[in-house]
């Protein structure tokens, strides 16, 4: 079965442990260490982990009393925004001289499509590599890149030969990669989905292939036309460089849990205040204020509420926040509150696209 047309040369690239690798680009005694950026302290949880604590079982998201469970020899480091940042900048920086058509997914990694590109190169594969290079000699820090004829192919492919590697899937090896392809390696086929599909004996892209749409949508709903076409290679998203922020947030986990809203307030309104500097840097207004609020037994509760006119300064917004959590009584003690914003007054701009000849 034929892939949708035109074939597009899409590069995925993603930097290797960027938290943990920056921070030992600038402190030389970390390198080669077990490091952790965040998860200090009894009630952190860990933001990104070096490959040398992974080989431990230290991953993102892991408490960081867990993680020194299994690594007890685990270096914490503090996060720097600030510093992601900057470094992210200079990548940008490098992918723009290839193409203008960069969809950023977060800082440390995002879309090319260099079907047509400023170097005139016609090998994606060549540009990956070029890129991964200039990125090494701008930074000092490596990059991975998955390169192929859709975006879900290239950010596949580009978890294949992580660290400091790159994978190129070419047009006619689409169908074969997809159908020897496990299916938990499907991006966006969480451990849930794929238990459930082990249990129905789905358990590589060939599998997956033998149902119809019909017996997909009914065991996965919406999801299952999405399952359906990107085992047979079809994704017509497009690398969208004017990618539009749904939302803006600031969250805190705290050390102690709360239970008064009194002092809860006194927390929001330092939350607030984060919020604000990230919403006028951004120079974002919105309409959708939501309270997020995560309780001591992990289980996580949203107030939102929708105004008429937008909105960005604390002074305007702090006022509802207080009101949403008063809104309910609070079934537990408190670990974590946010705050975010959503109904961004952001515009959507859709990059014009040229049909070109695919080759590789």
């Amino acid at each position: 079965m034929k892939c949708q047309e035109p074939f597009r040369k899409i590069i995925h690239v993603d930097m290797d442990a960027y938290y943990a690798s920056v921070a030992q680009l600038d402190n030389p005694e970390l390198r080669g260490k077990a490091i952790a950026v965040g998860g200090g302290g009894t009630r952190g949880v860990i933001s990104a982990a070096s490959y040398e604590a992974r080989k431990f079982g230290v991953k993102s998201a892991m408490s960081g009393v867990l993680a020194k469970q299994k690594c007890p020899h685990l270096i914490f480091v503090k996060t720097d925004f600030a510093r992601y940042k900057e470094i992210s900048t200079k990548i940008r920086e490098i992918f723009h001289e290839y193409t203008d058509l960069v969809e950023p997914l977060s800082l440390d990694e995002a879309y090319l499509d260099v079907t047509e590109n400023k170097k005139g190169n016609p090998s994606a594969n060549d540009i990956a590599r070029e890129i991964r290079a200039r990125i090494f000699e701008e930074t000092g820090l490596r990059a991975s890149a998955g390169i192929s004829i859709n975006k879900f192919i290239a950010k596949v492919a580009s978890d294949i030969n992580k660290p400091n590697g790159q994978k190129t899937v070419h047009p006619e090896e689409v169908i074969q990669f997809l159908e020897e392809l496990p299916v938990n390696k499907f991006y966006g086929v969480g451990k849930v989905t794929a238990a459930k599909m082990y249990n129905l004996g789905i358990f590589k892209g060939i599998d997956l292939k033998l149902k119809s749409i019909e017996e997909l949508t009914k065991l996965f709903g919406k999801s299952g036309a999405h399952y359906f076409n990107i085992v047979r290679g079809i994704h017509n998203s497009k690398v969208k460089p004017n990618r539009i922020r749904k939302s803006i947030a600031a969250e805190r986990t705290f050390n102690e849990n709360i239970s008064s809203e009194v002092f809860m307030m006194e927390r929001l309104e330092k939350i607030a205040e984060e919020l604000e500097r990230r919403m006028v840097s951004t120079n974002t207004k919105g309409k959708t204020i939501t309270l997020k609020i995560k309780y001591s037994d992990f289980t996580q509760q949203t107030r939102s509420k929708t105004i008429s006119k937008f909105i960005q300064k604390k002074e305007d917004f702090l006022p509802i926040v207080k009101e949403l959590l008063y809104q309910n009584k609070l079934e537990n003690s408190v670990r974590l509150l946010g705050i975010s914003f959503a109904n961004l007054d952001t515009e959507k701009k859709e990059p014009v696209w040229v049909q070109l000849q695919f080759e590789f």
